[in-house]
């Protein structure tokens, strides 16, 4: 059984250095770095961290309605096995280099630069805004994701998000195994660089998007407002049930499109028999 520790007000550098098997209920943590560094089988509930580094090097944490300030920044670094549930986390460069990190209802309204380099990570219902969200990270599962910030997932890989609306300039650059179901991505130069991305039942707004893929796969799209789209893709394979604006330069594969406002075959290198554009779709 684990030991509680209720109503404490910490300061001072690693409060509570290497604790183990603890319950931390109703306590606030002020000024001093990384009070719970080193620290395993750990619970917390309705507590608030003010300063830097508070989880390093942990694992084995689950946080109930906990609170991270701004000044709480970068605050979970090489961890294994956390979970955060009707939290608000405040601080910037959260989650780094961890495994096994599970975000329930939880709100990161300054995100930047969080989730780089982690790997096996769950979010559902989260709220998140800033930039460059998930970078180098892998294994990632989503559901009711709500982005606002550019440069999202940049060089992550084996990634699922359904039911999400992310808000993203540059988002899935240099990714590999994506798969987007019943989302909405509004943002420009989209997925650019990326192996292997399926967009199920998506609305997709991006000026310049889906560019230099190899293996993309769309079902049952909506593309709209979008422009010089598929420019040097190849293995396309996409049922796009709107009008495009222009169609540029695609390898090969096909489209199969309501409607598309212009088409641009003018790089005299493409052979244009591995392209089919087929218009009409859902006709």
């Amino acid at each position: 059984m684990k030991k509680t520790i209720e109503k404490g007000v910490y300061t001072g550098e690693r409060a509570l250095f290497m604790s183990k098997d603890v319950h931390i209920l109703n306590c606030v943590f002020e000024d001093g770095e990384s009070p719970l560094k080193e620290s395993s089988d750990i619970d917390i509930d309705n507590s608030e961290f003010r300063w830097k580094y508070p989880l390093w090097y942990t694992k084995n944490v689950k946080c109930n309605n906990v609170t991270f300030l701004e000044t709480a920044r970068s605050g979970v670094w090489y961890v294994n096995n956390i979970e955060f549930n009707f939290s608000n986390i405040y601080a910037p460069k959260t989650f780094r280099r961890c495994d096994g990190v599970k975000l329930v209802f939880t709100k990161m309204p300054n995100a930047k630069e969080s989730f780089w380099g982690c790997k096996n990570i769950v979010l559902e219902n989260v709220d998140a805004n800033g930039d460059y969200f998930g970078m180098n990270s892998e294994n990632i599962e989503v559901n009711e994701l709500h982005l606002d910030g550019n440069y999202c997932f940049d060089g992550a890989k084996h990634i699922r998000i359904n039911n999400s609306v992310l808000n993203s300039k540059d988002s899935f650059w240099n990714c590999e195994d994506v798969v987007i179901t019943n989302s909405t991505i509004i943002g420009e130069y989209l997925a650019w660089n990326t192996k292997g991305i399926t967009f199920i039942n998506c609305k997709l707004i991006s000026h310049q998007g889906l560019c230099y893929i190899d293996n993309l796969k769309m079902i049952n799209c909506e593309l709209i407002y979008s422009d010089l789209c598929f420019e040097y893709c190849s293995n396309i394979d996409a049922d796009i049930s709107t009008v495009v604006d222009s169609i540029k330069n695609p390898i090969s594969g096909i489209i199969r499109v309501k409607g598309v406002k212009e088409i641009i075959q003018d790089d005299e290198n493409i052979d244009k028999t591995r392209v089919k554009i087929v218009v009409g779709y859902g006709e």
